[in-house]
């Protein structure tokens, strides 16, 4: 939990203007976990030239952002090159499915077949898979979301109804948890909660999980 507090610290303190070394000061952590913790928040021009530091602290902070700019462009040299592996069959969208069912899936009721995340995009993957590979009805999918106490939970809610494009009439009660979600890191990583796209039937959800355990079978005896 300090960490998670540390966090946010340093992350509100990067909002303000402050350099690396100033935060380091401030909050006494090493300069290798704020890079991890601050890398896609860099200072504006304005805000360096603000900086009450020596011309090194500047100088450094300059490199980092000509650095984040090399790093996004090798990035999008990679995002490029994706029509050399698409567009998938519909044998490795099933695999792919498996593999982030492997991850993030519920395992243990007997029926229910559950992806859980943060991410609108994996959730909507999820509904993709379920619907085009798995061949599920669309009408037949429930929604559930936990929200903290400080999020408007109708809002929340038709978020997700328009990124799934799935009718608000199949969304179950919203949880609420007790705690504030003010712990959201500067992407919004929870910012629209956490989501579970949800279906039940014994025999999915036998397939997904025997198809799992013969890959790892395969691979790991």
């Amino acid at each position: 939990m300090s960490r998670l507090i540390d966090r946010e610290k340093a992350l509100s303190l990067r909002k303000e203007g402050k350099s690396y070394s100033q935060i380091k000061s401030i909050l006494k952590i090493p300069k290798s976990t704020l890079s991890g913790w601050l890398h896609d928040l860099p200072l504006t021009n304005e805000q360096i030239n603000l900086l009450r530091g020596s011309n090194s602290e500047i100088k450094i902070e300059k490199f980092r952002e000509t650095m984040r700019h090399k790093r996004i462009a090798k990035l999008e040299k990679i995002l490029k090159e994706r029509k050399k592996i698409l567009p998938l069959s519909q044998r490795e969208l099933f695999l792919c499915g498996l593999f982030l069912y492997l991850g993030e899936g519920s395992k243990s009721e007997r029926s229910k077949l559950s992806i859980t995340n943060t991410d609108p995009d994996i959730i909507e993957f999820t509904l993709l898979w379920f619907t085009k590979i798995l061949k599920i009805p669309r009408k037949k999918i429930r929604i559930d979301l936990q929200l903290y106490q400080d999020m408007n939970a109708s809002e929340k809610t038709n978020f997700w109804s328009k990124k799934l494009n799935m009718p608000t009439k199949q969304f179950n009660k919203p949880y609420i948890k007790s705690t504030s979600g003010k712990r959201i890191n500067h992407k919004g990583s929870f910012g629209q909660g956490t989501c579970a796209i949800s279906f039940y039937n014994v025999n999915i959800k036998d397939k997904v999980m025997m198809s799992l355990r013969g890959i790892m079978t395969h691979y790991l005896s």
